[in-house]
């Protein structure tokens, strides 16, 4: 069953990951949308990721899990940006994928049935 997950960004320009390869790029709210929803619908991020464990062969290949129907919708108000993430994807992956992307930059504001 797809779920929903409101997701705020409250000072986007700070919502990058450690690694400049694997965070966002983008600053506005349809920009970071865009990226995540890659990241979710992708296997792309995860093998970046995984690259550059120390062995890769060993990383649970469960975080590559992937849903070609993930959505990602954002909204900009005035200082921060909110994103509604709607995938069947296990919420465990979706919080690596926005550690990877935004670090410790996001929020979870809710968690609903889609």
């Amino acid at each position: 069953m797809p779920m929903r997950y409101y997701i705020s960004l409250p000072d986007p320009a700070l919502a990058r990951g450690t690694n400049p390869a694997t965070s966002f790029r983008s600053q506005g709210a349809e920009g970071l949308a865009t990226e995540l929803q890659d990241a979710l619908r992708t296997d792309h991020l995860f093998e970046q990721w995984r690259a550059q464990q120390d062995k890769p062969d060993e990383v649970d290949p469960a975080f590559g899990a992937t849903d070609a129907d993930a959505v990602v919708k954002g909204e900009q108000h005035d200082l921060h940006i909110d994103l509604v993430v709607t995938t069947n994807l296990p919420s465990v992956v979706l919080r690596q994928r926005l550690g990877l992307k935004a670090g410790n930059g996001w929020q979870l504001r809710d968690v609903s049935a889609a």
